[in-house]
């Protein structure tokens, strides 16, 4: 059955064309990326893995909720319309709830492959073109995971959501490369990484929690090569293109605040929209994880030195301004870390299994 039959939301069409206005560059210098870049080049080698041998596909996901998450990820928790759903509803809440979070991941990783192409042909430096080359495969790799999670277990998927797309049509559509850097590098993948340590660390089933450890692993990469390369190019910038750059940074983080919510989830089962996203957007619960996503972006963008008076004000504003004091080497050798017990975990399983 095609992803067409299996969305929960009539679609206008299944094709999504964004015209480009960019360059391609040719470096003919081949020994002039930086050390920093060389060895991710490196991790970014030898850390490619194979998603049909290394998850196991086999693990069934519960019916009334797939990933085992607590019903405190539900974002009507404690509302007087969750109090008023049968059993069956919560149940069918849990499933499209997570169908949609993923379907977004699915979209993103989409988004973030057309995106890592354009980096190999726009970035100036050949190391830089050589690293996003990898990643052009981690990126093929995520959209096939979430795309087979999507279609073999939940047998249901979203649109993307009109943020997430516009987000994504703003960064496509830009000529400069450091943009694309920005855009999905540091403020999508952040945001993403966040999302997915959610699930990862909170869902009690193991195929669904796998698959979102190995893709932190390829993601923690991708921040790292984001920060890399803007924090070398951005000492160099006039203070009126870092303006640009913090204007953009505090716009995309506002949207991905106050403008992601589950409209689409609610109309699909009926349930009162305005109610619920009102309740989604002012319950502490929510305020809380919507604050806690922001755990990976704040640092990184600290990190590249746009952390002008715009953008300080704005993550005070958020009540996420502490977050740019997290340690991000320390997270992203944690999900290294974390992944790998995932696969000493399924060896340990195996081996018993085969006694």
């Amino acid at each position: 059955m095609s992803t067409a039959e299996r969305y929960a939301l009539p679609m206008d069409g299944f094709e999504w064309k964004v015209p480009e206005n960019f360059e391609s560059r040719f470096k003919w210098e081949y020994e002039d990326g930086s050390p920093s870049l060389h060895r991710l080049y490196e991790k970014g080698k030898t850390q490619q893995w194979n998603a049909t041998n290394r998850i196991d596909w086999s693990l069934d996901l519960d019916p009334e909720n797939p990933e085992e998450l607590p019903d405190e990820y539900i974002s009507i928790f404690g509302s007087p319309v969750w109090e008023r759903l049968t059993n069956k509803e919560k149940a069918d809440l849990r499933r499209h709830s997570q169908a949609n979070d993923l379907s977004q991941f699915l979209h993103g990783e989409q988004g973030a492959l057309i995106r890592t192409a354009k980096i190999v042909q726009q970035v100036p430096d050949i190391e830089a073109k050589f690293y996003a080359a990898t990643q052009v495969m981690d990126e093929a790799r995520h959209v096939e995971v979430y795309k087979r999670l999507l279609h073999e277990k939940f047998d249901i998927v979203y649109p993307i959501t009109p943020p997430l797309q516009s987000l994504l049509d703003q960064i496509l559509r830009d000529s400069r490369w450091d943009m694309t850097y920005l855009g999905m590098q540091v403020l999508i993948e952040g945001l993403a990484l966040a999302a997915f340590a959610g699930i990862r660390d909170m869902a009690k089933n193991p195929l669904a929690a796998a698959v979102n450890a190995y893709v932190m692993q390829d993601e923690a990469r991708h921040v790292a090569f984001g920060r890399l390369a803007l924090r070398e190019y951005y000492p160099h910038l006039t203070r009126k293109e870092k303006d640009e750059r913090e204007e953009f940074v505090v716009e995309a983080c506002y949207i991905m605040r106050d403008r992601f919510n589950s409209h689409d989830v609610f109309q699909r089962l009926g349930l009162p929209t305005k109610e619920c996203i009102a309740w989604e957007e002012n319950s502490p619960g929510m305020v809380e994880f919507r604050q806690a996503l922001f755990t990976r972006i704040v640092p990184a963008i600290k990190d590249i030195g746009l952390w002008g008076p715009k953008v300080t004000k704005a993550y005070a504003d958020m009540g996420v301004l502490a977050f740019g004091d997290i340690d991000m080497e320390q997270l992203s050798a944690n999900d290294e870390a974390v992944a790998e017990q995932f696969d000493a975990q399924r060896g340990s399983s195996s081996a018993a299994a085969a006694k």
